[in-house]
Parts: structure tokens; sequence; C-alpha cells
């Protein structure tokens, strides 16, 4: 069946060329997609070094180099940085999911929470890990 109002429906934003500002709520729902994928990608990393820990003393030498050189300290900052405001990320669901804090105000004052929360474990994370 054809479409009559096919052309009289509103258009995004991002079709319209026009200034779109980001809402927070919705830049924290993809930060918190992000960092599901990318604790994924931390898993396969750790389970690697594990596995070549169980190999032998050659290949682990390969994998600990890895790990522990300079891109992989960075990897695993932003992976305890990822994890951090995952888990955050999961705590604001709970919240929501029992129906606490769903208005906007107090959403908004959530997501800076998980952001600058998740910033401030990591950095104290890194200071006694």
């Amino acid at each position: 069946m054809a479409d009559v109002n096919r052309g009289n429906r509103p258009l995004s934003p991002f079709v319209l060329g026009k200034d779109y500002r980001f809402q927070l709520n919705s830049v924290t729902s993809i930060l918190t997609r992000i960092t599901g994928n990318a604790l994924v990608v931390e898993a396969f990393l750790i389970a690697w070094w594990l596995m070549a820990a169980a190999t032998g003393p050659e290949y682990f030498a390969t994998a600990d180099f890895v790990i522990t050189s300079w891109i992989g300290d960075i990897i695993l900052l932003f992976s305890t940085l990822g994890l951090w405001y995952h888990a955050l990320a999961g705590v604001r669901h709970l919240l929501w999911d029992n129906g606490y804090c769903l208005d906007m105000e107090t959403s908004d004052k959530l997501g800076w929470g998980m952001l600058i929360g998740s910033v401030i474990l990591t950095i104290i994370t890194i200071i006694f890990v």
C-alpha cells in the first residue's frame, strides 16, 4: 500500500542540515554501548594473555610485552575507564528499572555523575592498583 504522506513527514535534523545538539542522555546511551563492546575486546586481550601464560614462557613473553608496552598501558587505561563507566551506567539503569530518577533533571544529574564518576574512579584505580 502506497504511503500518501511520504513527502509530508518531518525530517531528521541531520537530514535537514540544521545545527543539532546532542542530548546528554543520548550521548551516555551511545557511550554505554561503545564501552560494552570495548569490554568484550578487553576480555579477549586478557584471555589471550592468560592462555599465553599457560602455553609457555616464549609465547607468554610476547603477550606480556604487548600488554605491558605503552600501547598496552593505554588500552588498559581506557579499558578501566570503560569498565567503571559501564558499571555506573548499569547502576543508573537499575534505578530507572525500579522507577526512580526518571525525570529529566535527575536523569541529567545521573548522566553527569556517570561521566565524572568514571573518571574519578579510574584515577583512584590507577593510584591504588
